[in-house]
Formats: C-alpha cells, structure tokens, sequence
C-alpha cells in the first residue's frame, strides 16, 4: 500500500499579493504604405486612391502628393489581413506598395 496520497495546502494570501493578470498586448493596427516610383503618373495615382480606397479627389490628391514629395504615404490602416489585401491591390495597379505595423 504505499501509494501516494494528496494532501491539500492551505495557502494564505495577503492583500497586496494578486494572481498575474493575463493582459493581452495591444492590437497594433497595421498600415499599407505606397511607395514613389518613376514610372505612375500622379493622375493616376491620385485614380487609383480614388477608385480603389473610395476617397475624395481632395484626400486622393493629398496622398498622392504624399507620395511624390515624401516618397511615400500610408493611404489605409487595419487588421494584416486587410492591409495584405490591399497591398495586393496596390500591385494589381502596378503600385510600389507594403504593409507594416503602424507605431
């Protein structure tokens, strides 16, 4: 009979002690960034915010010209999944584009 028998611990806590809390990390959003290149003319750039994001003329021009005075801009924040999607699109336009966590 020599088995093994579990005897339970009475555990005293004192009001500072606390069990760790499990907080979860923020959700950092994700950014899809367009980059300049030489090769799409601004008007088209400015097309392609307009058709593929759905922006007004005004915000689209002000991206693009993002764009080409500071080399880039990031024209949509969100979940990874949709800033991949839209990093495709970007290609599927023929634009320079990638997506990375936004700080």
């Amino acid at each position: 009979m020599g088995g093994v028998s579990a005897i339970p611990m009475e555990v005293e806590h004192t009001e500072t002690e606390q069990a760790p809390s499990e907080v979860p990390a923020p959700d950092v959003p994700w950014v899809t960034v367009v980059h300049n290149d030489p090769v799409n003319l601004m008007s088209y750039v400015t097309y392609v915010f307009q058709a593929y994001f759905g922006y007004p003329k005004d915000k689209a021009k002000k991206l693009m010209l993002d764009v080409h005075h500071k080399g880039r801009a990031v024209v949509s924040q969100g979940t990874r999944e949709e800033m991949e999607r839209d990093v495709q699109a970007m290609h599927g336009y023929g634009l320079w584009a990638t997506l990375q966590q936004d700080r």
